[in-house]
């Protein structure tokens, strides 16, 4: 059977921190060097996978995201969003524009893109793809690949309120930080999961990154360290 879900990750204690983990140098995350660092990719492939796995009797299903990181003048920024409550699945957690494959997509760069027009009114034309990181596993068996895109402003977000209720932005410098990152155990009944999180503080409000989230800005950080 799959591990069971975790209801309340701010509940789950830290295990430890990554402070002997160096920062991404500030110069590779300017637009020319992250478009070099794709280029060269190659088959590459991230440290972590995903907790989901593949049992039988289970049906993985397809999705893609969108790794958007906003040109802004102090850097690039990473554009996430915060779910509504009412939700059925991951309902109130940060997450990136994206969602299950359609059979009209293309490939994981056009669901990324029909995802973030969609749920935030991104304008695709304002989107410069540059690659896919590899996919990762949820474990509610959605098999999801990072579309890392730059996103050129000037723009306006329209919000789908059903599904999102706040769109914002994060310092990707912060987010490829690992001295920013905390590992989590989580013990069940037959065993343990292993999550990170990246709490982001603005003014009063602070925003838990954590679960897959987490994990794939962390699989972008082993990315851009090369």
């Amino acid at each position: 059977m799959n591990p069971p879900r975790i209801v309340d990750p701010h509940a789950v204690p830290v295990a430890g921190h990554d402070h002997d983990l160096p920062p991404v140098d500030p110069q590779r995350l300017k637009p020319d060097a992250l478009r070099q660092r794709f280029r060269e990719a190659g088959s590459w492939q991230g440290p972590i996978r995903g907790d989901g796995g593949h049992l039988p009797g289970n049906t993985a299903t397809a999705a893609a995201v969108l790794v958007g990181l906003v040109q802004r003048d102090d850097g690039a920024h990473v554009l996430l969003t915060r779910r509504t409550d009412h939700l059925r699945d991951h309902a109130g957690q940060i997450s990136f524009p994206g969602g299950r494959t359609e059979e009209v997509d293309a490939g994981p760069e056009a669901t990324a893109l029909r995802e973030a027009e969609e749920e935030v009114g991104l304008p695709p034309e304002r989107v410069e793809v540059l690659g896919r990181l590899s996919s990762y596993t949820t474990v509610t068996q959605f098999v999801v690949t990072p579309v890392v895109a730059l996103v050129h402003p000037p723009f306006e977000l329209a919000l789908d309120e059903f599904e999102v209720a706040e769109a914002f932005e994060v310092p990707l410098h912060y987010l490829m930080t690992p001295a920013h990152h905390r590992r989590h155990v989580f013990h069940y009944d037959g065993g343990q999961r292993q999550f990170l999180s990246m709490p982001w503080r603005r003014s009063d409000d602070e925003y838990f990154i954590w679960g897959a989230t987490a994990a794939m800005l962390r699989n972008l950080y082993h990315f851009l360290r090369g």
